[in-house]
């Protein structure tokens, strides 16, 4: 099933199949870049960690990410991405 994702400043992926995430991950990465945002916020939540792995990995990986890091205020629920420059 296709989702139809706004590109905003933030995407919670509690909407999504596990198996799912590092295409999401990537492709709303590319999506928001392409929009002009150059920072962004992935909710993934806290639980086990698996999630946040999944989406870490995936922003490692990803040629337009410059950085990321867990985002403070939510006590590893969420992760914050650079965007390289245009």
């Amino acid at each position: 099933m296709t989702h139809r994702v706004p590109i905003e400043e933030a995407l919670d992926l509690h909407a999504f199949e596990p198996r799912d995430i590092k295409s999401v991950v990537e492709e709303y990465v590319n999506a928001a870049w392409e929009q002009g945002l150059r920072e962004v916020r992935l909710i993934h939540g806290r639980g086990k960690g698996v999630q946040r792995g999944i989406v870490q990995q995936a922003l490692e990986r990803h040629p337009l990410v410059t950085a990321f890091w867990d985002a403070p205020e939510t006590h590893l629920g969420a992760t914050v991405a650079r965007l390289r420059d245009s």
